[in-house]
């Protein structure tokens, strides 16, 4: 039988709130068995940027990343944010490593190539390490990765923290029973974006396929849910999305997601 392994993405509303970062570390740190968490940290990154005079460039809610705000970026994800939390973990008794995909040649990626928008130096998930992933995790350390990857060839690239997320469960997905939870501010996938109690708390394929011909499933959550079933056919055993509160064992308000 397969070891467990727990792969939870944090979205920035919590990152950047110090109460609910603190209450959710708390959590994260007292799950059993193996984990890894990843994170953002796009608004304080946008805030820093302005201080310093540089302006994020948006488009369709995803970040164009000139060589400016990879700068920005890489100061904030892989320093600022992911040593804060790293540090805030070893003060619970979590041994965490920080990480970006470049630290030990965890990911590599390669920049997205120019269509109708060019991203500039955003990325796109080649491969996961997983050897030297399970290794640290036998060690009894616990990754924190921050989205941010490389190419090989020197070049640090600004990526997405679902896909992050989503392509290190798969990767691991053969060697542990991997469950990967998508924590944000929002009770879990809903009927009606007005209602925080209308829980789906259950979607499959024919569920998922219902929910978009019904345009319930739009906007930001569709790329979300297409990372949840790119993992899911990529040999992750489930995917659960919902606020902190699915980390506890009492709290059943959350949506789970399966084949």
């Amino acid at each position: 039988m397969k070891p467990s392994l727990s792969i939870l993405k944090i979205g920035g509303n919590v990152i950047e709130n110090k109460a609910e970062l603190s209450q959710f570390l708390t959590l994260f740190s007292k799950l059993e068995g193996f984990k890894i968490l990843v994170h953002g940290g796009g608004k304080l990154a946008t805030e820093i940027g302005k201080k310093m005079g540089i302006e994020s460039k948006m488009v369709g809610g995803r970040r164009i990343t000139d060589e400016q705000s990879l700068e920005v970026i890489t100061m904030v994800y892989a320093g600022l944010t992911n040593k804060r939390v790293v540090a805030e973990l070893q003060a619970r008794n979590c041994n965490a490593i920080g990480l970006s995909g470049a630290d030990g040649n965890t990911i590599q990626a390669h920049k997205r190539p120019v269509k109708d928008i060019d991203y500039g130096f955003a990325g796109d998930v080649d491969g996961v390490n997983e050897g030297l992933l399970s290794h640290l995790l036998t060690l009894g350390l616990t990754p924190v990765f921050c989205a941010m990857t490389h190419d090989g060839k020197g070049q640090l690239l600004n990526t997405n923290a679902d896909t992050i997320a989503s392509e290190v469960a798969i990767g691991l997905g053969e060697r542990y029973e991997t469950t990967l939870y998508y924590c944000f501010e929002k009770n879990g996938v809903l009927k009606d974006v007005s209602d925080d109690r209308s829980v789906i708390q259950h979607i499959d394929t024919a569920t998922y396929n219902e929910l978009l011909e019904q345009g319930i499933i739009a906007d930001g959550m569709l790329p979300k849910m297409a990372n949840c079933f790119h993992a899911l056919n990529n040999g992750v055993t489930k995917v659960c999305i919902g606020n902190m509160a699915m980390l506890t064992q009492n709290e059943k308000l959350y949506t789970t997601i399966t084949l």
